[in-house]
């Protein structure tokens, strides 16, 4: 298949998961939280699609790679998947049943830290060609400090731990938030191992984390 034919698979297929995920459980086509959070996820998505399509191809091949090629991150991201689509599916749970009522203002926060995290994952990207979604150096790849990565070794681990936090809030769910926040562990798990395979295999990244201090958090950790 080209490129264009799997990205427009892989998009719709995604379209029609977390559209089941949501509002199946949700008993209702009437969960306004979830149309939101859809065209929030999907819409920025789209957009970066078409953009690194006609921009830089080779980025989008990176971007859909899926097989994991380190054993320990194979384990890290079954895992990480399993949970994730369980606790996608709370939300429209919570909806139906009504366990949970947050203010409006904190949905809508949580609305808006959810956009935040994916402008922050297109910055990520746009700064550095070489973000792939599985951990591997690729051949010509050199060490990115500029953007994001002057403020934190790993900024679109930063970019999708706010997405974890903010999704169930955005989604009008607090039985939601623990299981997303089960999901950082995950990540940090998988920064601790990428780093691991970048300080071996790619050149001047030990010197990168000597210069940037901060692996997630600024001025934390």
């Amino acid at each position: 298949m080209s490129l264009k034919a799997r990205l427009a698979v892989h998009f719709s297929l995604a379209l029609i998961v977390f559209t089941s995920l949501l509002f199946i459980p949700a008993g209702s086509w009437k969960f306004w939280q979830g149309w939101v959070v859809l065209v929030i996820w999907f819409m920025p998505g789209l957009a970066a699609g078409i953009f690194f399509y006609k921009r830089d191809p080779e980025l989008l091949e990176r971007r859909m790679r899926a097989k994991e090629k380190v054993r320990e991150q194979k384990l890290i991201m079954t895992c990480f998947y399993a949970i994730f689509l369980i606790s996608f599916v709370l939300p429209g749970l919570d909806h139906r049943f009504g366990w949970s009522r947050p203010p409006l203002w904190l949905t809508l926060l949580g609305q808006v830290l959810l956009l935040a995290s994916y402008l922050m994952t297109f910055w990520v990207v746009r700064v550095n060609r070489f973000a792939s979604r599985t951990i591997q150096v690729d051949p010509g790849q050199t060490v990115i400090s500029t953007g994001p990565y002057r403020i934190v070794r790993h900024p679109m681990y930063l970019g999708g731990s706010v997405m974890l936090l903010a999704m169930p809030l955005a989604l009008g769910s607090y039985w939601a938030l623990p299981a997303f926040a089960l999901l950082i562990p995950a990540l940090v798990l998988r920064l601790l191992n990428e780093e691991k395979i970048l300080r071996q295999e790619l050149p001047g990244y030990s010197a990168y984390c000597l210069r940037t201090r901060f692996r997630l958090v600024p001025f934390l950790w």
